[in-house]
C-alpha cells in the first residue's frame, strides 16, 4: 500500500534522499552534489512509502507567493502505478494548507504528459537544461484551504 507522508524526522528525510540518489543521480547522472542543495533546509519534504520501503518522493517550497514543487521523482519499480500522482497530490495539499494558489514546477521534458494529466500547464516558452537534461516550466492553479 502506497501512502505518501511528510517528513518529520531526520529518517524520513534519509529515505527521501535515498530516492533522490536512486532516481536522479544513478539512474539520470546528475552529480550529487547538485542534486542535494541549499534549499533542503527550507522546504517542506513528502517521502512516499511501499510498505516499510521508500519508493518516491519530492519537496515544496515558497518562492514570491508559489508553491514550488521539486525533487519529485518515483523509484523506477513503482512508476506507471499511481505513485508519482500520490506524491504530487501530497505536495499540492501542503500548498494549500498554507494558502498557496498557484504551484510550479520545472518538468524534465520525459515527464511533461505526466504533468499534464495532472492539470499542469507549460508556461516556458523554449525548453532549457537543467543539471544536463531538459526542461520546461509548467505550473497549475490550486484552491488553497
Amino acid at each position: 500500500m502506497l501512502k505518501a507522508v511528510v517528513v518529520t524526522d531526520e529518517k524520513q528525510l534519509e529515505d527521501a534522499f535515498s530516492v533522490r540518489k536512486t532516481v536522479f543521480v544513478d539512474e539520470q547522472n546528475v552529480p550529487e552534489e547538485l542534486e542535494i542543495d541549499e534549499y533542503e533546509n527550507e522546504s517542506t519534504h513528502v517521502v512516499l512509502y511501499d510498505g516499510e520501503k521508500p519508493v518516491g518522493a519530492g519537496r515544496i517550497r515558497v518562492v514570491d507567493g508559489l508553491g514550488k514543487l521539486e525533487r519529485i521523482c518515483v523509484l523506477s519499480s513503482c512508476r506507471g502505478k499511481g505513485a508519482g500522482s500520490i506524491v504530487m497530490n501530497k505536495l499540492e495539499e501542503i500548498a494549500s494548507k498554507k494558502g498557496i494558489e498557484k504551484v510550479k514546477l520545472n518538468a524534465q521534458t520525459q515527464a511533461e504528459p505526466f504533468y499534464q494529466k495532472l492539470g499542469y500547464e507549460t508556461t516556458s516558452t523554449e525548453v532549457f537544461m537543467d543539471a544536463g537534461i531538459p526542461h520546461v516550466t509548467m505550473m497549475k492553479s490550486i484552491s488553497a484551504s
